[in-house]
């Protein structure tokens, strides 16, 4: 079965807009968020901060080695470097880490957190061992009283989210919400096969000026057999986040970065 494609997309898609959105940052780079257009929020924001360390924080280093030990990927150093640089330079009060794994990219925001802190950081990771070293990495950091390690299926909390909100309304609900009403950012690192899902549960939990951030996906090339179950969920998850872009390009603002090793993709309320 041939792989079919999708249109593709532009760097930094965005609209003219005049609307100016008050956004909590700093002045990093000469640029006020608040005073500029919706439609430039997130080309300022993604740009490289050279007020900050290029090197790898110390705990992050060392998690990056365990990962290549038992095989795991994670994003690169490039791309984590960016991220850290774009959300500390946005200055999110409450954040949300979707697929925290052992917490190599957990680790680059806690260091930046130490520095900048928030009120509230969330890493969801559905690996009940992963969720143990996640622990381990939240106490190291002494986070426990401003971030939640959540271990369940994404999709799972979100159908919970919407169910605590729906009987809330009604009076009947009194239980805790496990996740926060509305996140300023969230970071979504999923398997392509159910990419475009997580991406699309995760809107729904942004605030108004909220920021998601993932990683563009690698493209599935050659031929797969039918009965090819892996394969095909390549494939079917590749032209899901392509119709998602394309079916998001309405209402958000999108840009996307190549890095050394991967391409940042953000998502901006328009």
């Amino acid at each position: 079965m041939l792989l079919r494609l999708l249109s593709k997309h532009a760097p930094f898609e965005s609209t003219a807009c005049g609307t100016v959105t008050v956004f909590k940052t700093s002045r990093r780079c000469g640029h006020c968020m608040s005073e500029i257009g919706r439609d430039q929020v997130l080309p300022t924001l993604l740009n490289a901060d050279h007020g900050r360390s290029r090197d790898e924080p110390e705990i992050a280093a060392n998690i990056a080695t365990q990962l290549e030990h038992m095989g795991l990927s994670t994003w690169s150093i490039s791309v984590l470097r960016r991220l850290r640089d774009a959300i500390g330079r946005q200055e999110p009060d409450r954040v949300l880490e979707v697929g925290g794994s052992i917490g190599h990219r957990s680790a680059w925001l806690y260091d930046l957190f130490a520095e900048h802190p928030v009120s509230r950081f969330d890493i969801i990771e559905q690996g009940a061992k992963f969720g143990v070293i996640l622990h381990r990495l939240q106490t190291r950091y002494d986070a426990s009283a401003w971030s939640d390690i959540i271990v369940n299926d994404f999709a799972t909390l979100c159908a919970e989210e919407k169910a605590w909100k729906l009987t809330t309304a009604s009076g009947v609900g009194t239980d805790d919400r496990r996740l926060s009403e509305a996140y300023d950012a969230i970071i979504v690192d999923a398997p392509l096969s159910r990419l475009a899902s997580d991406v699309q549960h995760a809107m729904s939990l942004l605030s108004n000026n909220g920021v998601l951030y993932t990683t563009e996906p690698e493209t599935p090339v050659g031929e797969y057999d039918e009965l090819d179950d892996e394969g095909k969920a390549k494939v079917d998850g590749f032209n899901a986040w392509i119709q998602f872009v394309q079916e998001s390009q309405p209402n958000y603002h999108m840009a996307f970065v190549p890095l050394f090793g991967g391409t940042i993709v953000a998502f901006f309320k328009r």
